[in-house]
């Protein structure tokens, strides 16, 4: 059994990636093969970040809670919308925030967008910034155009049969890199 860690990286009110992360922690906790962890950045509320965690002299428990859940998966799905061809500071403070809990993790990426490209450019961004701390990025992102027509407030698809195939999809990539990670570290 594989443990997931979701990551909705949407803090501001009105957000809509969060029906997708609703939606994907669903779909995944409805299989016996994985459990899966949604950690909600607007739940958590971080402070800005100062310092990386392994360099803090008294870390907030909070912290540590967080880098621990991060350690513990074998794999993550950050859903991120995109602001301004980026992802949300929210989301560039708590991957700062962490140095070996990321390196060599599975990473899917499920960029969200309002518009009909899907989070293209916030990919590319992701992207960057994982591969900069040795996180490895599944190829097969999950991307979601117009997500106002796709999701309901509590992560119903309106299409179901088509976004249960995108996820499995999703999640067959994202297992194949956690069993090569369980093997090399085997």
């Amino acid at each position: 059994m594989s443990h997931i860690v979701i990551l909705s990286a949407s803090v501001r009110d009105g957000r809509m990636s969060h029906h997708v992360a609703l939606h994907l922690h669903r779909h995944i906790t409805s299989s016996p093969a994985h459990t899966a962890d949604l950690i909600d950045l607007a739940q958590l509320d971080f402070p800005l970040f100062h310092e990386r965690l392994k360099f803090m002299t008294a870390p907030p428990p909070e912290v540590v809670a967080f880098a621990e859940r991060i350690r513990k998966a074998e794999g993550v799905i950050i859903v991120s919308p995109e602001y301004n061809a980026s992802f949300p500071a929210s989301l560039k403070n708590v991957i700062d925030l962490l140095t070996e809990e990321w390196k060599r993790k599975p990473v899917a990426l499920v960029p969200v967008s309002g518009g009909a490209f899907g989070g293209a450019q916030v990919t590319l961004q992701l992207l960057a910034t994982l591969w900069k701390i040795r996180a490895w990025v599944m190829t097969g992102a999950m991307q979601v155009p117009t997500v106002k027509n796709a999701f309901d407030e509590q992560g119903v698809a309106v299409e179901a049969e088509a976004w249960a195939k995108r996820c499995d999809a999703l999640l067959a990539e994202l297992e194949w890199a956690m069993e090569a990670t369980r093997r090399m570290q085997g």
